[in-house]
């Protein structure tokens, strides 16, 4: 599988199609126009500290993947006829076989099952790849992303930290599934 032409065809809870897609260069302003549609407490889940903006620096971090040691994926949807990404996710390889994800959707599409999506789709990717577990830290009163965790389907070890829940999750178990509860499309064209 090669990582960087990524895409899969999906269905949103509300029926519209989404390009699960991976994140390219050109992606710039249409990410950062989905953080400008996040509201502070979504960011505030997403970096556990209030974010107002990017730097240059961070902005060209969270671009320039290498899809080996880090994989990131966008959501994209048309609306108005354009389209748009609604959100993102990515690992960061740790250690062999280790890697650590992260996601954030744009305040208007939470809800729609993007999360879960790009959870699924970097868990596949992850296990061709050859990464054993994928890790988060989330904060332990953000229920919708730990409910995307709890309902992959994947087995998993939640561990408390003070505010932090500690997610692992075994991806070598990772399919062509849709979870425990969600009957949304098999992933499309890889």
């Amino acid at each position: 599988m090669n990582a960087a032409e990524y895409l899969a065809l999906e269905s949103l809870r509300d029926g519209r199609p989404v390009r699960i897609r991976a994140l390219k260069p050109a992606d710039r302003d249409a990410m950062l126009a989905a953080v400008g549609r996040t509201g502070d407490s979504s960011l505030y889940r997403r970096f556990f500290s209030p974010k107002h903006g990017f730097t240059e620096r961070e902005i060209a971090y969270y671009m320039e993947v290498d899809f080996v040691g880090h994989v990131a994926l966008a959501a994209e949807l048309d609306e108005g006829g354009a389209p748009v990404i609604a959100g993102g996710g990515r690992y960061i390889v740790g250690e062999p076989g280790c890697a650590e994800m992260a996601f954030v959707v744009d305040d208007p599409h939470q809800g729609l099952g993007i999360g879960k999506l790009l959870m699924r789709h970097l868990a596949l990717i992850a296990k061709a790849s050859g990464i054993d577990t994928l890790s988060a830290e989330v904060l332990a009163d953000n229920a919708p992303m730990l409910a995307v965790f709890k309902t992959s389907g994947l087995p998993l070890r939640l561990a408390r930290d003070g505010g932090i829940t500690l997610v692992h999750m075994d991806c070598r178990h990772a399919a062509d599934t849709a979870g425990d509860d969600d009957p949304s499309s098999k992933p499309g064209a890889h």
